[in-house]
């Protein structure tokens, strides 16, 4: 079968490690060109991966026949705009979280795909992993009995210590709730379903924060998004989850949790931003903690697996995971956490959300399945 080929749209900070995967681990698709805004970054690619092609900028790339799938892994705030131009141009689409952070745009580029009949979809993938897969065969498994609520949480006093060029994170597009709530969001909605309603309250804590890291050290940035945001969802299950992320304060232990809880028992899953980790289970009044064994595939990075199922789907017709319902249920859920803390009242979730299929175990890591 024909390898299905992807466009790079971006080569920055997340680059690197699709480059990796889709030159070293998935075996069905192959990188056929890049661009990016900084040419050097794009020329670094290719000589270090033995890319192909290297556009003068994305329409040269969008134009390109050769160029089945488009991966934009621009900053949030320009995710919109590329993608949409993308899917103008009749090419399938595969976006890094979140697919735009305007639920209004989100819902664009939904109905935009539809009428065009092309595939859209999108980061996180990170729930395909063995962490979370595994997670979610103990739920349907009835290991902790009918799902009765969770807690989730990212603690951290932001990433101006190490990343080079933080601003983006601080800007409209930016916060931890769509820049790490995506993960937190995603793996809740795939282990419990869909979101009915949403209560939240916000708050920008430091109007302004000086870059730590030593590119571009002293330098001081200006807050523009929620930077301390909480709040819970009520599933259409009936099940209640807590949700808190914060880039304001330091964590006293381990500044990620993700908890699911049961009539039965509890779980504690793995880290929702990466593919593995160890799950832990309480059954019943027992004071005994078990750790789990991890029964399914793909537990290093592999960021980019949820490209690569649609890369399969794009071969054989089948439905793929990290589709763009998703993500639009995942965009309008983090939207609501702002929208309730503007008018103090709960927000109904529109957006329908139906979990797809559950991986399968295979020994060929990088072939998906049919």
């Amino acid at each position: 079968m024909k390898k299905v080929r992807i466009g790079f749209v971006g080569c920055g900070c997340i680059s690197p490690i699709y480059l990796k995967n889709f030159t070293k681990m998935f075996k069905e698709v192959e990188i056929i060109g890049v661009c990016d805004l900084i040419r050097e970054r794009a020329e670094k690619a290719v000589a270090e991966y033995n890319i192909p092609k290297l556009y003068a900028d994305m329409y040269e790339l969008f134009r390109d026949p050769e160029v089945d799938i488009v991966l934009n892994i621009t900053r949030p705030y320009e995710h919109y705009e590329v993608t949409k131009q993308a899917l103008l141009h009749g090419k399938h689409v595969y976006s890094e979280k979140p697919l735009s952070p305007d639920l209004k745009e989100a819902r664009e580029l939904v109905a935009l795909a539809q009428e065009k009949g092309l595939m859209l979809g999108g980061a996180p993938d990170t729930f395909m992993g063995t962490g979370i897969q595994t997670c979610r065969h103990l739920i349907d498994s009835g290991f902790i009995g009918t799902p009765i609520g969770g807690s989730a949480s990212f603690v951290s006093r932001g990433p101006e210590d190490w990343h080079p060029d933080p601003e983006f994170v601080y800007q409209y597009g930016g916060g931890p709730m769509f820049d790490m709530g995506p993960y937190y969001v995603t793996a809740l909605i795939n282990l419990l379903g869909g979101v009915d309603s949403v209560c939240g309250m916000t708050q920008i804590s430091y109007p302004t924060r000086p870059i730590l890291s030593s590119k571009k050290y002293g330098t001081v940035m200006k807050v523009d998004v929620p930077t301390y945001v909480m709040g819970t969802l009520r599933f259409h299950s009936g099940a209640i989850a807590n949700v808190f992320t914060t880039f304001d304060v330091s964590n006293l232990q381990d500044g990620t949790r993700l908890e699911i809880y049961g009539s039965e028992g509890s779980i504690v899953v793995p880290d929702p931003n990466q593919f593995d980790g160890e799950i832990l289970l309480k059954r019943g009044r027992s004071k005994e903690i078990i750790s789990m064994p991890r029964i399914f595939s793909y537990s290093e990075n592999s960021r980019g697996l949820g490209l690569a199922d649609m890369a399969k789907a794009l071969q054989t017709g089948r439905p793929f995971r990290a589709n763009s319902q998703q993500q639009l249920h995942v965009v309008e859920v983090m939207s609501a956490f702002y929208s309730s803390s503007e008018r103090n009242a709960f927000v109904k979730i529109e957006s329908p959300y139906e979990r797809q299929a559950p991986m399968k175990t295979t020994e060929l890591i990088g072939i998906l399945e049919d």
